[in-house]
């Protein structure tokens, strides 16, 4: 129980409305801690909070005196360096010694050897670590440096090597979806790979330690703690999750679950293991503990936090609905709106809209309040950016932000987006106040609009249709998409792709379960519920174009700004949504998908396979809910 509500807490809760908030606190003062093998009790004693105390602000000046000499090159008018929402983040401690791990908290996991344990450096330390520490470069980017790194073979993330651990008669033993997305390993396989990794670290003189939040209500906010063999993994959950404003934002911080990053090692015994490659992802819900071996990619940190908060927020009482979606709001009418869609069908660049504020732009929940964010930064794609068509990610890129696996050039590093060589998941992390129109408290009402977001490769659907309710949940449901080139290990070009809930690979649970939630909110809340297809048009992929971004971009504005609702309708035969006549800034032609195609006898024939594709993945859902929802598709 927390003795006083922190800032951190305060600055969340006032987006709930007054009363609501001081509830919001009360009850979250008020709630149990978790209980859990692989948390840690509080630091310790009063001497040991002056000496970190000491440290700290001992390695914050030096640290501040030679980022003095790094040359800036921003175009804001307000130097970074000088920026008040980054200058307030400073929760940082530096823990020497013998009593290092048990004074930073992480002596209770075993790990004893470092005697110098980093937690939660600051932007300035994380970036004099990782130059000193020659972990990448630093980019000149157009505004400002950017650290940048490469995470080797992996681009993307590796699902086939994301296991939980079955825990026989517990509670995610009958509650986990087991299957293909989840799949089971033993306590025994996770106790060993847990050893390894703990003595792994007991070699290292010194490790890097971060804890944070996830998720900006507090309640059901949940504490969680990293522990990095290198500062840019600390640089990235510092940017993806929610950070302490100060240490005393951290007094009594017992960890919900706790990350052992062991990237540079792999698990040599993974055949009598049973798993798939030497890497294993591997979660363990009972313990409270996860281990990374054998991947350096910077997603599998945040990723794995957000499929167990698709585990603990439908267990809620009442259940709260997990979505991966990114979410913005009105400015002046606080209307919200959420943006369904897999990686590369723009949810992160249609959410950063310069005349809405942006509360997220890929991991949200929905509870009795509104929605609010998991997170605390932004992981944007960066094939083909530019200023102008995605100006608010262009110009998030500067000091404190983070390239992975983006193209540099000459002997100043500077960032080619357009160059894939490397991949196409290019990537760009950053916190969230680099965006100028941020949401600064992270939640907001319930939603007006439910936008769903698909890559089609069949160049089949519109590039905008209206959902009624019911097909609205076929819909969510059924998730088309395409995975788009190099966002998963072994994906070199779009394919086709069913993906539950739009998040298929996330969801710890089965997918009636979170539909039955999104029923409930559609129904209270009356939102209304939109296909928008960033995909190909005139042809399939290889024949027809992409949407462009200001195509797809006046289509959702139309949604928005409300003019939407001057057109006119008419209803597809297939698929059975409606079609607006008109749209501002769109060619009309290119609103009726079979117009654009240069044969439409094609067009006729590609559509009734796409149709036919969808009814075929629907099969296994029915059934499974309260409601027999394949009623509400395309007829074939």
């Amino acid at each position: 129980m927390i003795a006083a509500p922190s800032r951190i807490f305060l600055r969340t809760a006032t987006a709930i409305g007054g009363r609501n908030a001081l509830r919001a606190l009360v009850a979250r003062g008020a709630s149990a801690p978790f209980s859990s093998s692989c948390s840690s009790s509080a630091a310790g004693s009063s001497a040991v909070a002056d000496r970190k105390t000491t440290s700290s602000r001992k390695h914050a000046s030096s640290t501040r005196s030679w980022n003095q000499q790094v040359a800036r090159r921003h175009k804001s008018a307000l130097p970074r360096d000088e920026d008040p929402i980054r200058g307030g983040y400073d929760s940082s401690a530096i823990y020497s010694g013998p009593a290092a791990c048990s004074d930073a908290g992480i002596s209770n996991l075993g790990i004893t050897g470092p005697s110098t344990i980093y937690k939660n450096q600051t932007f300035e330390e994380l970036f004099q670590h990782e130059v000193r520490n020659d972990e990448g470069g630093v980019a000149s980017a157009e505004y400002g440096e950017t650290f940048a790194v490469d995470t080797g073979k992996f681009t993307g993330r590796s699902p086939g090597d994301k296991w939980l651990v079955k825990n026989v008669g517990s509670d995610s033993d009958s509650n986990v979806d087991w299957g293909k997305v989840n799949q089971p390993t033993s306590p025994e396989v996770f106790d060993e790979l847990y050893e390894k990794a703990v003595n792994y670290f007991n070699t290292k003189e010194k490790c890097y330690v971060f804890d944070g939040f996830c998720g900006a209500n507090p309640k059901s906010q949940r504490k969680i703690r990293f522990v990095h063999e290198m500062a840019w993994q600390q640089h990235f959950v510092t940017n993806m999750f929610i950070r302490a404003d100060h240490e005393s934002d951290l007094d009594g911080f017992e960890p919900d679950f706790t990350v052992i990053n062991a990237c540079s090692q792999v698990d040599e015994d993974w055949e009598r293991h049973g798993l798939n490659s030497e890497v294993a992802v591997v979660f363990n819900i009972e313990k409270k503990c996860a281990v990374i071996f054998g991947t350096w990619y910077g997603g599998e940190n945040k990723k794995g936090i957000f499929s167990l908060m698709h585990y603990w927020l439908p267990m809620e009482d009442p259940p709260q609905l997990p979505m991966h979606c990114s979410a913005n709001v009105g400015r002046e009418d606080g209307d919200s709106a959420l943006f369904f869609g897999l990686s590369g069908t723009g949810k992160t660049t249609l959410s950063a809209d310069p005349h809405r504020a942006l509360i997220g732009d890929d991991e949200h929940g929905w509870d009795e309040d509104g929605i609010f964010n998991f997170e605390g930064g932004c992981y944007a794609k960066t094939i083909n950016l530019s200023e102008k068509t995605e100006p608010d990610i262009y110009r998030a890129i500067h000091k404190d932000a983070m390239l992975e696996n983006v193209a540099l050039k000459g002997d100043k590093l500077v960032p080619d987006y357009f160059d894939t060589t490397k991949t196409e998941n290019g990537r760009v992390s950053y916190p969230i106040f680099h965006i100028d129109n941020y949401h600064e408290p992270q939640m907001a009402g319930h939603p007006d609009n439910i936008i769903f977001l698909s890559c089609d490769a069949f160049g089949v659907l519109p590039p905008i249709a209206k959902l009624t309710p019911e097909q609205a949940m076929y819909h969510f449901i059924s998730g088309y998409t395409a995975k788009v080139a190099g966002t998963e290990r072994g994906i070199t070009e779009p394919v086709a792709t069913f993906s539950a809930c739009f998040g298929a690979a996330f969801l710890t649970m089965h997918p009636t379960r979170y539909a039955e939630l999104l029923k409930d909110k559609l129904e209270k809340h009356s939102a209304q519920a939109w296909i928008v297809n960033s995909g190909w048009s005139g042809g399939p992929y290889g024949v027809g174009e992409r949407m462009s971004i200001d195509t797809t971009r006046s289509c959702v504005n139309a949604i928005l700004d409300g003019t939407i609702a001057d057109t006119t309708w008419e209803k597809d035969p297939i698929f059975g949504w409606e079609l607006p006549a008109s749209i501002p800034d769109v060619d009309s032609d290119v609103l009726s998908p079979r117009n654009t195609w240069p044969d439409q006898k094609e067009y006729d024939d590609a559509e009734k396979k796409l149709a036919e594709m969808y009814v075929k993945n629907f099969e296994k859902y029915i059934g499974k809910g309260d409601v027999d929802y394949s009623q509400f598709g395309p007829k074939v």
